[in-house]
């Protein structure tokens, strides 16, 4: 697969013994990003088979405890592992001088850099991070993780640029080489991935234009029950019904509903009200994986 995503857990505001704070993590080409790290996250990892030793970074929706607890303990774990490689860690600029301070006093002496850095585009391994504003009581903000796909080789191309032969083969993988050049030989960028993960949050526009389109859209779910809508606007959550209705209105090609309440001892209402307006939605359930292709093309 080109990208594999799996959702080590699925709850909001505290652990529970069957269901752990929410985090997703997005591999492409054998290296990855962890998407928030709040308490039992290590634990959840490992439960699930995903390597932190290959994460290239940590992309932190905001700062409430929830979703950042776990990250001094997960920095000691990698100085074990003998890390020597940097590792990026973002999140929205407001807070985070204040919170890379205590993290970092918590972590102690680390044998590689941690690169804090405000949200905005940048690339970890393969993958293209392109942070978007969330509406929440607090600065915050998701990611859309793009996986580009390169234009068809294209040998008439090819040979109208006199390149020769020899080099086809490395140009088509992205090389530039002997003063060619792979947009020579390329036609058109094709449909890449695009995976995106928004908690804590209201439906917003920001986040219906980020997940147009996306080959999977993970949203805050944290309240089943619509009779728990004005708690939602209060705290800046989402409803299932909301997350529903807002990957209908992108034209997701998935969702997978996730920061449950610890109050959601059962994910069917919620999973219900979802699919009123997105029939295909899925109830996030910690361990859920999906490996994600390029589409199939004749």
């Amino acid at each position: 697969a080109m990208l594999t995503v799996t959702l080590p857990g699925t709850g909001g505001t505290q652990p529970l013994p069957g269901r752990a704070l929410a985090v997703m993590t997005v591999f492409a080409a054998g290296r990855g990003v962890l998407l928030d790290c709040g308490e039992g996250t290590q634990t959840a990892l490992r439960r699930w088979g995903v390597s932190a030793y290959r994460l290239d970074a940590v992309l932190l929706t905001h700062y409430h405890g929830d979703h950042i607890l776990g990250l001094p303990g997960l920095l000691q774990t990698l100085a074990s592992l003998g890390r020597t490689a940097p590792l990026t860690v973002a999140g929205p600029a407001p807070g985070q001088a204040q919170t890379a301070a205590a993290v970092m006093a918590l972590a102690g002496g680390l044998p590689f850099p941690v690169q804090w850095r405000p949200a905005a585009p940048f690339t970890a391994g393969a993958l293209r991070v392109e942070p978007f504003p969330l509406e929440h009581r607090v600065p915050c903000c998701g990611y859309a993780l793009a996986l580009p796909r390169a234009g068809r080789f294209d040998p008439q191309r090819a040979r109208a640029a006199g390149v020769p032969l020899a080099l086809w083969n490395r140009l088509q993988k992205g090389e530039a080489v002997d003063g060619f050049t792979p947009d020579q030989v390329l036609g058109p960028p094709r449909r890449g991935l695009r995976v995106v993960y928004a908690t804590d949050t209201r439906p917003c526009p920001a986040l219906e234009a980020a997940a147009r389109d996306a080959d999977l859209l993970c949203m805050d779910a944290t309240y089943a029950d619509d009779a728990d809508a004005p708690k939602a606007r209060l705290y800046g959550h989402s409803t299932c019904r909301e997350a529903g209705a807002l990957a209908a209105a992108a034209r997701a090609r998935r969702l997978w509903l996730t920061h449950y309440s610890a109050a959601v001892t059962d994910p069917a209402p919620g999973l219900a009200a979802a699919r009123a307006a997105y029939p295909a939605a899925v109830a996030g359930a910690d361990g859920l994986r999906l490996e994600l292709d390029f589409d199939q093309e004749d």
